[in-house]
């Protein structure tokens, strides 16, 4: 982290959690058709990607990716996510009705309700959600199995997020901005852990390189 001038108030940090804060309120805003829910805070995962390259991270800067990007395409996403929403609410309405082997019922419902928020959720904080949702959920999916520490942060964040929610109603305003921000840390968490298992170019390869 860079010094803080001598007359600067606030340092980087503090600008990043105001810029956070403004994303969210933006994908808040966003948000509400329901079927704009994955490519709002997909878009608010690319925006805060850019801070880390040295680009600006503003709510105009959103609402201008955003306004590139509603294609049928991600209409298409959110109409399935909010589809699958409703089917999961039915199952427990249906389930605390009083349904024969209800608790196992619900139990199954919520891991399977958990299992596709995870991978959704970590598909919109891939940087293939700008472009190709289905390639973003087959990644995803795929981090969803070998990544089991990213996904229980994923679970945890969205835990979080709520929890505030319900707290104090208004931080529902702002709430997607932080879990945004959880979104595209566990994916560039998991990005630099790829990396990182590369193997190493062989020896006799790299000294043909040099003799090239």
């Amino acid at each position: 982290m860079p010094p803080r001038e001598a007359d600067e108030v606030f340092g980087p940090r503090m600008t990043l959690f105001a810029d956070v804060l403004a994303v969210g309120l933006a994908t808040a805003a966003a948000c509400l058709p329901l079927v704009t829910v994955p490519a709002a805070l997909s878009t608010a995962c690319a925006v805060l990607r850019g801070a880390g390259q040295g680009r600006p991270v503003t709510a105009g800067r959103y609402v201008a990716l955003l306004r590139r990007r509603l294609r049928a395409g991600d209409l298409v996403a959110g109409a399935v996510a909010l589809v699958g929403l409703l089917l999961l609410a039915a199952d427990l309405a249906l389930a605390g009705a009083g349904l024969p082997g209800a608790r196992l019922f619900v139990v199954a419902a919520a891991a399977i309700g958990a299992c596709a928020a995870v991978i959704g959720l970590r598909a919109c904080g891939r940087p293939e959600s700008l472009t190709d949702w289905r390639a973003a959920v087959r990644g995803a999916s795929r981090d969803a199995v070998t990544d089991v520490g990213g996904s229980g942060l994923v679970l945890l964040a969205v835990a979080t997020a709520a929890l505030c929610a319900w707290m104090l109603l208004p931080l529902a305003l702002i709430a997607p901005g932080p879990l945004a921000l959880a979104l595209t840390a566990v994916d560039v968490r998991r990005s630099a852990a790829r990396l990182l298992a590369q193997p190493a170019p062989a020896p006799e390869r790299l000294g043909n390189t040099a003799r090239l």
